[in-house]
């Protein structure tokens, strides 16, 4: 069976976890078409449940795969990178950035650009204290 190349990604990019499980330490993982059949499905079983569970986040789910396709390493290890963070957070500060974020996306584009750019030149100190400043209005 061929498995198209945006299926595979939405597998990859959802099965993270699965891998260690595949793994002997310091050995390395063969290609795809070398898994056995039980460790393919322990690859693509998350995905698939994650799929037949939400009907309403199957095209997002699907853009988000393609986009995966089409990123450089660097910008997958960030993509990770901020996965991680989200994960980390405590439910207030979810709400909290999900309000910024909106506020941010409610702004002209460039109001937004120039923003953006002050961001990159502000240290993380500054970061924090505008972050603080910016509390959603309840």
């Amino acid at each position: 069976m061929k498995i198209p190349t945006t299926a595979f990604t939405i597998i990859l990019a959802g099965s993270l976890f699965a891998a260690p499980a595949l793994a002997q330490p310091g050995a390395p993982l063969p290609e795809w078409d070398q898994l056995t059949p039980a460790q393919r499905d322990a690859l693509v079983s998350p995905v698939r449940d994650r799929w037949n569970d939400a009907p309403e986040r199957r095209e997002r789910m699907l853009r988000h795969a393609e986009r995966w396709q089409q990123m450089t390493p660097e910008e997958r290890r960030s993509a990770h990178h901020g996965m991680k963070r989200w994960r980390d957070m405590s439910p207030e500060r979810r709400e909290r950035a999900r309000a910024i974020y909106q506020r941010m996306r409610e702004l002209p584009p460039e109001e937004r650009a120039a923003m953006r750019e002050r961001w990159k030149d502000m240290s993380a100190q500054e970061r924090r204290a505008w972050l603080e400043q910016e509390q959603p209005e309840r």
